[in-house]
């Protein structure tokens, strides 16, 4: 199926391409999350006529990312987790509870937006991790993780 992206989608495209996807991944997540439509001639003339529109909205959202981007990027966030003598956690530490912890300073991250390439935490310690705020955005935080005796 061929579709007009209306959104930058990593590995995909930018705003404006025709690019031609797999059905259902058009039908399931391009086209309900608003971030493409159907390639038809009627849809190519309306994106064309609201073109100027939709890049300043993309070029809104990229500025927001920046911005909480650069007062994001360095912080620390510290969380504490029943832990064994030996630093273990008893669980982990997920993108959940970093993006719970996010919103409790003030800052509107999603968990889905929280990157931890080795999976959840389970030991105690510093942790460097990645918040995609925007395709184009990435801010690296660490996470310290304390051990709490049971």
């Amino acid at each position: 199926m061929q579709v007009i992206l209306l959104d930058k989608v990593t590995n995909l495209g930018n705003l404006g391409e025709i690019v031609k996807v797999k059905d259902g991944y058009a039908r399931n997540f391009l086209i309900p999350s608003g971030r493409a439509r159907r390639a038809t001639e009627a849809a190519k003339a309306e994106f064309e006529a609201r073109r100027a529109e939709l890049e300043k909205q993309a070029a809104d959202k990229l500025a927001a990312a920046q911005t909480v981007g650069e007062k994001l990027n360095g912080q620390t966030i510290k969380l504490t987790q029943k832990a064994g003598v030996d630093g273990r956690l008893f669980g982990s530490v997920t993108n959940h509870d970093i993006a719970d912890e996010l919103k409790k300073q003030g800052y509107d991250v999603h968990k889905s937006q929280v990157r931890m390439p080795a999976g959840p935490i389970k030991t105690v310690g510093d942790n460097t991790i990645e918040i995609a705020l925007h395709t184009d955005v990435l801010a690296e935080i660490t996470v310290s993780v304390y051990g709490e005796t049971a």
